[in-house]
């Protein structure tokens, strides 16, 4: 017998992105981006606005990606709809021990990382980027490219806001790309303030695998509440 259930929405996206945002490859690429800015001695302004640029690409990414992948989740048919459903919940289970597993052997047999050969060509785009269109084309790069190391929580939401589609979903949609940006705009602030790169980058080091055991717990969790709506345990109200 199913249970109904009221999803609170706006607190489940809220809570994942806020988890999703604190991502280290995401806060990385930022930090690797600011380093070369500020070894070429742009201006703090210039550094604002590139930097700006940058987050502004990212978003702008995440969120048509987003928005693509729910519309065409959402043109499903019903009883399709469900077996999808399964499987995405059983692909972010998975990502959700992956990321546990990290908290434990940070980087040992599998791991949800941006490939080594496009983190080298990231590395190599950063050092060559130096104007607005530049920064535009690495941002969407990365964002594409980071999606192994940051989708999974992504995916979740999408599939989520897919059964009932609509203007508020949207809303979500976007509330949840700007929750994840929000610490790049943050360090971004902090840095043209004064704070010094490197104790960010510390922090960045130091936190990285309660990072990933936070994200990973709330993939286990997200991917069987898919699970369960979509074999009708639970149904959304």
């Amino acid at each position: 017998m199913a249970v109904e259930a009221y999803l609170p929405t706006l607190g489940v996206v809220s809570v994942t992105a806020a988890v999703d945002s604190i991502n280290p490859c995401a806060i990385g690429v930022l930090i690797l981006l600011i380093s070369v800015l500020l070894v070429a001695r742009k201006s703090v302004g210039r550094m604002l606005f590139l930097g700006g640029l940058y987050i502004f690409t990212v978003f702008s990414i995440y969120l048509l990606a987003g928005l693509g992948l729910t519309y065409f989740l959402a043109g499903i048919p019903l009883w399709l709809t469900e077996y999808i459903s399964i499987i995405v919940g059983l692909l972010i289970v998975f990502a959700g021990i992956l990321e546990i597993k990290d908290f434990f052997w940070y980087g040992e047999w599998i791991s949800l990382t941006i490939p080594y050969k496009y983190s080298k060509e990231i590395e190599r785009g950063s050092k060559r980027t130096r104007s607005a269109l530049g920064v535009m084309f690495f941002g969407a790069f990365v964002a594409l490219v980071e999606l192994p190391c940051t989708g999974a929580p992504y995916l979740a939401i999408i599939t989520l806001l897919s059964q009932y589609f609509d203007f508020t979903a949207f809303m979500l949609l976007v509330l949840y790309n700007f929750i994840f940006v929000a610490p790049l705009i943050i360090i971004l602030i902090l840095i043209a303030s004064g704070k010094k790169l490197y104790k960010i980058h510390k922090w960045k080091q130091e936190t990285k695998g309660f990072i990933r055991l936070a994200v990973g717990l709330i993939l286990v969790a997200m991917g069987w509440l898919l699970i369960l709506i979509a074999n009708g345990t639970i149904n959304l109200g």
